[in-house]
């Protein structure tokens, strides 16, 4: 019996030492989360609140976990948000816009497609100066760009100095190259090869000057910190105004997003911790011999649906 017994350890002892190795580090899993749920407290609510940045620092959300509200009483949190802010004086003022007639509507409509049709993504660049001034009036356009709850989670870096731009191409470009070597799928370089990109990044140090578009989750007002809700999309639409203006004004950019250069790039400029690279633009005149990739956009029935 104990012959038969060890004879079956020995033909199986593989497959008992893969149950015991599973076995631990199902065990691992199981005390980490554990310690973690611990940690995060047993408030649901307000676990989901803490999510994403700490989310619950708002005082908004103080003593959600702990106060049972009677619907007849209304939104209890939301009218003791608006009584705690009454003396920001959030009044509404009236607004209008001038009404064209259909005609004057059109041709507006097809004058601003005609423009901004006209935008495509340079990577060549000439050196001539940019004039700050139009530069300004640009990022100024871009921060008209709605934001959630008006909280503007942008921060425009403009860098003209050159030392400055060279050493931010040398931060993108070694990242770039991981890239492209090791990190970008096949289909991402399949797709990437129509363009003809490539880990060098000379537009950086070539263009008059860059933009770095850094997003916040949060910000502080008075030491206390706020969330910026929906800053991704903030962030982005505010871009999406800047690239019309610059097209505006014959300018070009391309809108480069650097994989994992971020926290360098903001050590370098002296930015705060909370301030995440979202968007690198290259700003300038084209050069005279640039080229653009021979590309079409979508026609108007493959991108909209009117139901």
């Amino acid at each position: 019996m104990t012959g038969g017994i060890e004879t079956l350890l020995k033909e199986y002892k593989i497959y008992i030492k893969y149950v015991i190795l599973f076995g631990a580090a199902y065990l691992v899993k199981c005390v980490f989360e554990f310690l973690y749920n611990r940690s995060a407290g047993q408030n649901s609510q307000t676990q989901q609140v803490k999510e994403n940045n700490d989310e619950a620092d708002s005082p908004l959300f103080e003593d959600s976990g702990k106060t049972v509200v009677d619907e007849s009483q209304g939104n209890y949190f939301y009218d003791k948000y608006l009584a705690d802010t009454e003396s920001e004086k959030n009044v509404h003022i009236p607004f209008s816009l001038p009404r064209f007639e259909p005609e004057e509507m059109k041709k507006r409509a097809r004058d601003f497609y005609e423009l901004v049709n006209k935008r495509r993504s340079c990577r060549f660049f000439s050196p001539d100066p940019v004039p700050r001034d139009v530069l300004e009036q640009c990022i100024l356009a871009a921060g008209t760009s709605p934001s959630g709850a008006h909280t503007e989670p942008w921060q425009f870096v403009v860098v003209y100095n050159k030392e400055d731009r060279l050493a931010i191409r040398e931060i993108v470009e070694d990242e770039e190259k991981v890239n492209y070597e090791r990190r970008m799928g096949k289909n991402w370089l399949q797709d990437l090869a129509k363009i003809k990109t490539t880990f060098v990044k000379e537009y950086i140090s070539e263009a008059d000057c860059i933009i770095l578009v850094f997003k916040s989750p949060f910000h502080y007002k008075n030491g206390v910190k706020h969330n910026n809700w929906y800053y991704e999309a903030s962030v982005s639409i505010a871009v999406g105004i800047l690239l019309c203006a610059l097209n505006n004004v014959g300018l070009v950019t391309v809108t480069s997003t650097p994989m994992n250069c971020g926290p360098a790039i903001r050590r370098l400029l002296g930015r705060p911790d909370h301030e995440k690279l979202a968007f690198l633009l290259p700003v300038g005149y084209p050069s005279s011999s640039a080229t653009v990739p021979d590309l079409h956009r979508k026609p108007l029935d493959k991108i909209c649906t009117f139901v």
